[in-house]
């Protein structure tokens, strides 16, 4: 999620991050299939045989249904693991994510940016890196009383690429005043999902952890010139063998109430203590760690003992964290939440107990107050802002943490969160406008593209955003266990047989190809950026394409050679060409469609199929009604599968939800691949965690261990 991310969700916000909300579309007609029953009547008799008892729908088994359509995509992922260099697992990993993009299960979709927008922050004054929680700080801020214009970013991306480089500072703050700017000191943005738990250690959702981390520090973090520096560790050092980390925890540094008043000082514990809280948790963040920090996977796994972990205070100020293996890649994975520190005599006062089975006993019988949403004092924060208020329906506010260690590079006083869903794209264009808000990601289906244009402000200060490193994508479920949500809400239509018959065809390989190769990405991102932008934002491969590449040159087991500085896209494009996935994996292209193609798998579908199904196949896509953006999204994704594969054969059915809660319970926060209310979705993503393509592809590994794989409906 970069973040874990988490998942990313798919949400309206302004500037930083906007991934529009999901909107309403036409109700799609069906058609609906029923079960034949033939009766025989006997010569003797005039009685009729009994009828056949009516279809019914049963979920199958994850495990299996997984081994059939990832299984060769889990082997290849353990080989990678079990490489003896960084290059070697990335020529193994290209091989696996290469499976997992043919096996079409899932199908990337679009990255965040690459959207007109116009803004009074200024560029790259936040933590600057392609992975972490670290992007989501936004204590470095500077933000302008007027919007940035054209020239004036400009000059600023210039002094930016200088400071990198080392030949010169960049002092944004200083620039704008130099132009006649005045710097604001408070900062307001927007969420449409609230955080469900102030505890940074039992989530992995982005909407939780992007309050979360302005409160929290970690042992060390980004700049906003992409470099690594100290944060709760002054200094650190690594063992010969690569085996052993140690840090030297930071003097003076303490925890605070939300009213800002001392609690306890920080020390190695605390970070012993989180660690512990994360794996007694199990909320999705564990799986990261498992097999990289030594015991712990016994300890999760195999009823190990917490002793034999490798996270340990040598003293009050001395943390050590010792591996299984070694992993160049470790130190970048620290800047995520699960290796965050918790106070461990707080989280006690709270009932905070250790151990899985007495968490476990503990948190069912409701005896943990500690990290309650409902509650701002029942956290205590070490970072560079206190949680002051917190409404899920209106507003969450941070505000500058007075006592903090590093308190002059807090550019802001406060950070003030708005609840807005998405439904009134041209009330919040004009409080952009108007100050209230610093920017907004300008879209085609909101409105706001044109009011922009018609105003002026399109050609003063609107620029393209810089892409990321998160990917979103469409997952196919392939094993369904849910048709509505407990309320009754977002119903599916289906029948029995038709629930019968989608799943049989989701299982076929090429029924799958067929339906990913008839979605066009470009048409389907159109609707929101306009036809100018429809490519900015495309993503074809899970992984950045850029996100790695060899240091070294390499061969792999058929002789192939890499050479040295070749990009993991590319070596990810030349695994899929041997395939013959028929896939772009680049950004910026539509590299997935291909409606020809398309009809050919449709066809090799319905020979294999044979008389197993009935036609045509119903597919259920969930999408938020008071959203234009996701509703005409929906509508766009229904006109181009249906032109493609024909009405006949596929329809997809949009299944409203009138309240971004029921969407994203259907889907983004379905808890597993069971209460996945869809047959296609594609309101969730993944920002990396670290600095290795695994951070990406372990998602999908299976019997639980993967994140995302409740996104195709398993575990």
């Amino acid at each position: 999620m970069k973040k874990v991310l988490v998942m990313l969700l798919v949400a309206l916000t302004v500037f930083a991050c906007f991934v529009s909300c999901a909107k309403k579309s036409e109700q799609a007609t069906t058609t609906t299939t029923t079960t034949t029953t033939t009766t025989t009547t006997a010569k003797t008799e005039e009685a009729a045989a009994p009828a056949a008892a009516p279809a019914v729908y049963q979920r199958g088994d994850d495990e299996a249904i997984y081994a059939e359509v990832l299984g060769k995509y889990e082997e290849l992922s353990a080989k990678a693991k079990a490489a003896s260099n960084d290059d070697a697992r990335f020529v193994l990993y290209a091989q696996a994510e290469a499976y997992l993009l043919d096996s079409a299960v899932m199908m990337p979709t679009t990255t965040q940016g690459g959207a007109y927008t116009i803004s009074r922050v200024a560029y790259r004054t936040i933590p600057y890196v392609n992975w972490g929680n670290d992007d989501d700080r936004w204590y470095s801020i500077v933000i302008s009383n007027d919007f940035i214009s054209k020239e004036e970013r400009a000059e600023m991306i210039e002094m930016w690429n200088a400071a990198v480089k080392g030949e010169g500072t960049y002092d944004a703050a200083a620039y704008l005043k130099s132009k006649g700017h005045k710097i604001v000191t408070d900062y307001k943005t927007t969420f449409s999902t609230a955080p469900v738990t102030l505890d940074t250690l039992n989530t992995s959702s982005q909407s939780d952890t992007e309050i979360l981390v302005n409160t929290t520090d970690n042992l060390v973090q980004y700049n906003n010139l992409g470099q690594m520096v100290p944060s709760m560790a002054e200094s650190w050092s690594v063992s010969d063998d690569g085996l052993t980390y140690t840090f030297n925890i930071r003097k003076g540094a303490y925890w605070y109430t939300s009213e800002g008043v001392a609690f306890a000082e920080v020390t190695a514990d605390d970070f012993v203590a989180g660690f512990q809280h994360m794996l007694d948790a199990e909320a999705g963040l564990e799986w990261l760690v498992d097999g990289v920090v030594k015991g712990a996977s016994a300890y999760l796994y195999e009823g190990g003992s917490w002793s034999d972990v490798g996270y340990k205070a040598v003293d009050k100020y001395t943390l050590q964290i010792t591996l299984e293996k070694p992993a160049s890649y470790f130190i970048t994975m620290l800047t995520y939440s699960c290796f965050s520190p918790i106070c461990r005599s707080f989280y006690e006062s709270r009932g905070g107990v250790f151990g899985k089975a007495e968490y476990a006993e503990a948190y069912a019988a409701g005896k943990i107050s500690y990290g309650l949403a409902t509650d701002v004092s029942s956290q205590v924060y070490n970072g560079a802002f206190l949680l002051q208020k917190l409404n899920p329906d209106s507003e969450i506010v941070v505000v500058k943490n007075q006592n903090y260690w590093n308190k002059d590079a807090v550019k802001i006083n406060s950070i003030t969160w708005i609840y807005d869903a998405g439904e009134n794209p041209t009330a919040l264009y004009e409080d952009v406008v108007k100050g209230t808000y610093a920017g907004l990601a300008l879209s085609e289906s909101s409105g706001t593209l044109a009011l922009a244009k018609a105003d002026g402000n399109f050609d003063k200060y609107s620029y393209i955003s810089d892409t990321t490193s998160t990917s979103y994508f469409c997952g196919l479920n392939v094993n369904r266990g849910t048709f509505k949500l407990e309320s009754g809400a977002v119903a599916s239509s289906k029948t029995e047989q038709q629930k019968i018959d989608t799943e049989t065809a989701m299982m076929n390989k090429n029924f799958r190809k067929a339906i990913v190769s008839a979605f066009d990405k470009k048409t389907y991102n159109a609707v929101q950026r306009g036809e100018d932008l429809a490519l900015t934002n495309l993503r074809n491969m899970y992984t950045h394409p850029e996100f790695v590449q060899l240091s070294t040159d390499q061969t792999d087991q058929d002789g192939h050679t890499f050479k040295a500085g070749t990009m993991y896209g590319e070596m990810v494009q030349y695994y899929c060409d041997k395939l013959g996935a028929g896939i772009q994996v680049a950004d910026q292209v539509n590299g997935w469609f291909n409606a020809e193609a398309a009809k050919k798998y449709l066809e090799a579908a319905k020979a294999e199929l044979g008389n197993s199904v009935t036609w045509p196949i119903v597919l259920d896509n969930v999408y938020y009604s008071a959203s234009a953006v996701n509703t005409a999204q929906a509508q766009a994704v229904k006109q181009v599968i249906e032109a493609a594969l024909g009405t006949e054969n596929v329809i997809i059915n949009n299944v409203e939800a009138t309240t971004s809660a029921d969407f994203y319970a259907s889907g983004y926060r379905a808890s597993n691949g069971e209460a996945g209310n869809f047959d296609i979705f594609y309101g969730s993503g993944w920002g990396p965690d670290f600095g290795d393509p695994c951070t990406y592809l372990d998602t999908f590994l299976g019997n639980g261990a993967g994140y995302m794989t409740k996104v195709i409906g398993l575990f």
